[in-house]
């Protein structure tokens, strides 16, 4: 059987990517993981955390046939532009972020690798480097020419997809349209099946206004899009509830009986899902042709080469890769 062998990018090399990827390397992993990055980074953010961790050159046309023994790392060297330092923003080095992203993205679609699972990045300092952009997700989407992907975040036993992700509140109500609530909700279902080897995934919907528009009172959201969009979406065979009221549905008498969450918008549902397993949550983008996880929290400069780090969020995101990537068909 080919291995499977995951991509691993640290984001922003000033943060606490390159401590992670550092700290997870003291332990062995059931499957090959390539970090790609700088390698004199690593070395440097090692010394710097006293660790003592032997970085293993690899490549296309070298790539390891079995994970990395405990207190090693796969490294696939993709050269920063200038030297990063823990904590200090350079936008000298935002292409350098994109460029292992690409490398990342390009390698699981032509099967180097069997998914990729990302440290945070930093848009403020992408964007001062000269280029626009929004997101992982949106990167990738463009990358893999993927027209609609889904932002999904999970801890323990509660999965909340998006049906919008960074939009400004008053562009929220706009954006729910039937044809997007419809495509989204199609995604979600089939890669809960696909990829999380759920049968049949049950769902449940939120509605956009307080109280899931109090019957049109509080909103005609509801009753003209969501419900209608909900309708034939059930005639398809999916198990969808609601749309129901975001402050009730996140609780036990609902959540026990449903596999996935799908929020109208990012802080309708995340907010409860941070609140239950922040630093032990993942980010999932479903929709690409791709495997690809995240970890929930970001670059944390102040405490990147401080040794100070939880790696309790990219563990979930690794071990969430790693059943994705045996699910798939």
């Amino acid at each position: 059987m080919k291995p499977l062998r995951f991509a691993l990018t640290p984001g922003e090399p000033a943060g606490i990517g390159p401590d992670l990827c550092l700290l997870l390397a003291t332990q062995a992993q059931p499957h090959p993981l390539i970090a790609i990055t700088d390698r004199d980074l690593l070395a440097e953010r090692a010394t710097q955390l006293g660790l003592a961790i032997d970085l293993r050159p690899v490549g296309p046309g070298q790539w390891p046939d079995a994970p990395a023994p405990a207190g090693s790392l796969y490294v696939w060297h993709t050269p920063l532009a200038h030297p990063a330092v823990a904590g200090e923003l350079d936008k000298a080095n935002a292409a350098f972020v994109l460029e292992t992203l690409t490398r990342a993205g390009l390698g699981c679609l032509n099967g180097d690798f069997a998914g990729m699972v990302t440290a945070p990045v930093h848009k403020g300092v992408i964007n001062e480097g000269g280029v626009a952009f929004s997101g992982h997700t949106e990167f990738l989407a463009e990358l893999t020419h993927t027209a609609q992907v889904v932002m999904m975040l999970a801890t323990g036993d509660l999965r909340v997809a998006l049906v919008t992700t960074h939009l400004p509140l008053r562009e929220v109500a706009d954006a729910i349209t039937a044809e997007r609530l419809e495509r989204v909700a199609r995604i979600l279902h089939d890669d809960l099946r696909d990829k999380f080897g759920i049968a049949r995934p049950r769902i449940l919907v939120c509605g956009l206004n307080p109280h899931a528009g109090e019957s049109g009172h509080l909103g005609r959201e509801e009753i003209d899009i969501i419900e209608p969009a909900l309708e034939r979406l059930r005639s398809e065979g999916m198990d969808l509830r609601g749309p129901l009221p975001a402050d009730t549905l996140f609780t036990p008498k609902y959540l026990e009986h449903c596999d996935a969450v799908l929020a109208m918008y990012h802080d309708q549902g995340l907010p409860v899902l941070k609140y239950k397993g922040f630093g032990a949550a993942v980010n999932v983008t479903l929709g690409l042709p791709i495997v690809r996880t995240s970890v929930d929290h970001g670059t944390a400069l102040d405490l990147a080469g401080t040794g100070r780090v939880d790696t309790g969020s990219l563990h979930v995101a690794l071990q969430t890769a790693y059943q994705m990537a045996e699910n798939r068909p």
